[in-house]
């Protein structure tokens, strides 16, 4: 998943549900980052319409909110890789605090429509998830974590994924795909348990 892509905030309630359906047969889910975009100049307002549109269908299909009067105002630069980074940093330091932290800052870039590329507001959002703020900034910043963040988008580039979020179950090193995009809980729920249950026999 990637923290600043709609349909990952989208499927943000199906994928808690998923977890604790999964945490109730003793499997635990991992987050990957996917790095969906790695920008240097600020959107052209053709984007942002074009962007603009995709939230709403999220919106319509979800139900999840947006801030549509504020999001990416003039200027934003849309570069998804300072969040994946702090994701995986989380991961390294804290991992039951990475699915909080992913929570935190896509309801401060989709909700709150912050500036969540932007070091200062991931250092006190990973503090809000309960990760200290000196230990994650130097963390945040180091050369082993831009490593690790890179290592994650090359995983997900060698298994061919191009669209999140995606979905896959793991066993014994096999990875089983459960979801390559959006679908909701009603439909994947099911794909769960029969995996769960051939897990178990």
């Amino acid at each position: 998943m990637d923290p600043m892509c709609s349909w990952c905030w989208g499927f943000a309630p199906v994928v808690q549900a998923l977890a604790e359906q999964a945490a109730a047969a003793g499997v635990t889910l991992h987050l990957v980052a996917g790095g969906l975009r790695s920008e240097r100049a600020a959107l052209e307002p053709a984007a942002r319409v074009r962007i603009l549109g995709h939230w709403q269908a999220v919106n319509a299909a979800t139900g999840q909110l947006f801030n549509f009067t504020e999001a990416l105002p003039e200027g934003f630069v849309y570069d998804t890789s300072p969040a994946c980074r702090a994701l995986v940093t989380a991961r390294q330091l804290d991992e039951q605090s990475v699915w909080p932290l992913a929570k935190l800052i896509q309801q401060a870039f989709y909700v709150g429509a912050r500036d969540v590329s932007r070091a200062q507001v991931l250092v006190e959002l990973a503090e809000l998830a309960g990760i200290p703020r000196i230990e994650f900034a130097e963390a945040f910043d180091s050369e082993a974590m831009h490593e690790a963040t890179a290592s994650d988008f090359t995983w997900v580039q060698d298994l061919g994924i191009s669209g999140f979020p995606t979905l896959l179950a793991e066993r014994d090193g096999q990875l089983a795909l459960l979801t390559n995009g959006y679908q909701p809980l009603e439909a994947l729920s099911p794909l769960l348990a029969r995996w769960l249950e051939r897990a178990h026999a």
